[in-house]
């Protein structure tokens, strides 16, 4: 065995390195979440190469006095936590004091930095670790990190970074998460000079939505308001329409910090279940509120993951407040006859450069539109200045106009030349009209739909349905104002059993049928151990199981509703999917499941029924709480309208 010793410091530093340092991404990370901490209201990240030969983060935030820049670049030094109790009740998104560090450790860093009511800046250079220089320098208020060549003393590590491409992207989404948290402050991504992203900071979070997503999703948000003892939750929800095949759209934030958490990410699933497809993912962008003493931050390195002292009330929260947002709006999906475009799917680099046009700014260092900018600026009268602490109205999003921040300082760009913050802004305010119009028309339509009243599936609007007829003996045709309804029968009579028979089960009306002769199963050890746990669940919801010998075991009653559907398959089918959710045993799991096999009784599809078993299904569909998808996730009903027919027959052009 080798000899025990202790390592060197610089070997420290660089193992301490790799667990915050992952890659540029990481670099980012730490710097934005300084200058958010350090009050900035506008932040550029400039970045070359996907951020492995140059990284720039540059605010206007309090900066960092001259006697502790170089205190900033130690080990465990922050001014966000004193001692071990302060970690119960930290707000601030850094706090160990590891991030400076370790990307010193990495890289060869350069901070400029000024205090505010300071004549003059600092300039601090420091390569792997070790101080290269301090000196006095002209900057404007706020404080500008630069890291350069990452990796370039572990080039083991820097071996295993992706393409510049693919580090970019990583910085990308990085950024535009992290702007999506703080829509009150303006932020920029430039990527190789050119513009990515550029987010206004005029605290709407619906605008930074439309110019990371685009029209569709934007015309397709649901708000979401929600307050108890346990949280605070306000943001967007997604329709099911645009629902994803992956997790990549479920955002959530805690306390203005961007993380991934298998609770929420649960809560919001089992939310979403009784109205998109299996499978399929929705949008979310939520923002959560709890106090800081409720979680503990310090759980990983890189702060994406934390935990909750009270997760089931958290969780329930969640779930209920999407819940009663979806259950309260009309979601018939639409069809549309006429295509949008007969266009081919644009390629990867078309969608990014169509993506680039939807950002409200233009090339930002061209000197002539700059000096024209700056002559304008001065010759402008400044607003008043307002007090930030002050909560903003809603923004209307066509009136509300954006003011230039008085006396805004001129941050140097060392590279590039200068740029004002005034001129910043004004190329925001000025550039906002070229999406203003597509957002406003989403916007309009949306409030439209939600003023409007004269829902198909309401009972003051069943006296004017108009059944016309059924379609290939499984759709019904229904007429109501100026739409065509579309009701597939199977979908529908699936949903109405299966929310019968959950309201069954839960108020304990469940009978029993009598099976003879009994249904022999044979079960894993894995079943016998969910059946004799969960032996008076069974009992309750109305099965009789009596051991009938080694793993063999007899059903001599089932449900009443599913004794038509009662055979060996369909029971060994319930324990195999039992089984499959070994995390989820409760007795509501359970009668999910068993609620499901009843939906095989449902009328099928190439079934000829009458106009008047139509209606009555109809009439049974307005009793339920969610109408609009079957226990799949298919929709029951989707609607066409007058315009979109008489499109197709050219009757208007």
């Amino acid at each position: 065995m080798a000899n025990i010793q202790i390592l060197d410091q610089n070997t420290i530093n660089k193992i301490a390195a790799g667990e915050v340092i992952e890659r540029p991404a990481s670099v980012v990370k730490e710097l934005l979440e300084n200058a958010i901490d350090a009050k900035a209201t506008a932040i550029t990240v400039e970045i070359r190469d996907g951020g492995i030969s140059f990284i720039r983060v540059t605010d206007n935030g309090c900066g960092i006095p001259k006697d502790e820049i170089s205190l900033a670049f130690l080990r465990h030094s922050t001014s966000k936590i004193r001692s071990v109790e302060d970690l119960f009740f930290v707000s601030s998104l850094g706090f160990r004091g590891e991030a400076l560090s370790s990307i010193a450790a990495v890289a060869q860093v350069e901070v400029i930095t000024r205090m505010e009511g300071k004549l003059t800046g600092i300039r601090y250079q420091i390569e792997g670790g070790v101080e290269k220089g301090m000196e006095e320098i002209g900057a404007p208020e706020g404080t500008t990190f630069i890291a350069r060549n990452l990796f370039y003393n572990t080039p083991v590590r820097k071996k295993f970074l992706k393409t510049a491409m693919t580090e970019g992207a990583h910085v990308g989404d990085l950024v535009e998460k992290i702007a999506l948290s703080h829509p009150e402050i303006s932020i920029r991504l430039i990527q190789n000079n050119q513009n990515k992203l550029y987010t206004s900071g005029n605290n709407s979070l619906k605008d930074i939505i439309y110019t990371v997503y685009g029209r569709e999703i934007t015309a397709n948000l649901l708000d979401l308001h929600t307050k108890s003892e346990a949280v605070f939750i306000q943001g967007f929800i997604g329709k099911p329409v645009i629902a994803r095949n992956n997790r990549s759209f479920e955002n959530y934030f805690i306390n203005g910090r961007y993380i991934k958490s298998n609770l929420i990410s649960k809560a919001i699933e089992e939310a979403y279940h009784p109205f998109m497809m299996q499978h399929k993912y929705p949008f979310t962008m939520l923002q959560l509120t709890i106090e800081p003493e409720l979680l503990d931050v310090n759980v990983h390195p890189t702060k994406m993951e934390l935990r909750f002292q009270n997760g089931e009330r958290i969780f329930q929260t969640v779930k209920d407040s999407i819940i009663e947002t979806l259950s309260h709006r009309e979601l018939i999906p639409k069809m549309e006859l006429i295509k949008k475009s007969s266009e081919p799917e644009p390629k990867k680099e078309e969608k990014q450069q169509s993506r680039e046009k939807r950002l409200p700014l233009p090339e930002p260092f061209e000197q002539k539109r700059l000096a024209q900018w700056k002559k304008e600026a001065a010759n402008t009268p400044q607003p008043e200045k307002t007090d930030p602490s002050e909560p903003m109205e809603k923004d209307s999003l066509n009136q509300k106009k954006l003011s230039v921040p008085e006396k805004a300082p001129v941050q140097k760009n060392i590279e590039y030349g200068e740029i004002g913050l005034d001129a910043s802004h004004r190329m925001v305010a000025e550039n906002r009209g070229n999406y203003n119009a597509d957002l406003s028309s989403a916007n309009s339509l949306e409030k439209q739909m939600d003023l409007f009243e004269d829902r198909l599936l309401s009972p003051k609007s069943r006296s004017r349905h108009k059944l016309i007829g059924q379609l290939f003996d499984t759709y019904w045709l229904v007429e109501f104002h100026e739409q065509l309804y579309i009701i597939d029968q199977h979908a529908a009579h699936e949903k109405v059993l299966y929310e019968r028979t959950m309201e069954a089960l839960a108020a304990r009306k469940q009978t029993s049928q009598m099976v003879d002769p009994p249904i022999i199963l044979t079960l894993s050890r894995q079943e016998e151990l969910l059946l004799s746990s969960h032996k008076d669940i069974f009992q309750e919801i109305g099965f009789e199981i009596e051991p009938f010998g080694g793993r063999e075991y007899a059903v001599r009653a089932v449900p009443d509703n599913l004794f038509s559907l009662a055979e060996k398959e369909l029971l060994t089918e319930l324990f195999d999917s039992l089984c499959e959710d070994g995390g989820r045993r409760e007795s509501t799991m359970i009668y999910e499941k068993v609620a499901s096999m009843s939906c095989k009784a449902a009328v099928k599809g190439n079934h000829s029924m009458s106009a008047m078993e139509a209606d009555q299904l109809i009439d049974q569909l307005l009793k339920l709480k969610n109408p609009y998808a079957c226990p799949h996730g298919r929709p029951t009903i989707i609607s066409m309208s007058k315009y979109e027919l008489e499109k197709r027959f050219k009757r208007i052009v």
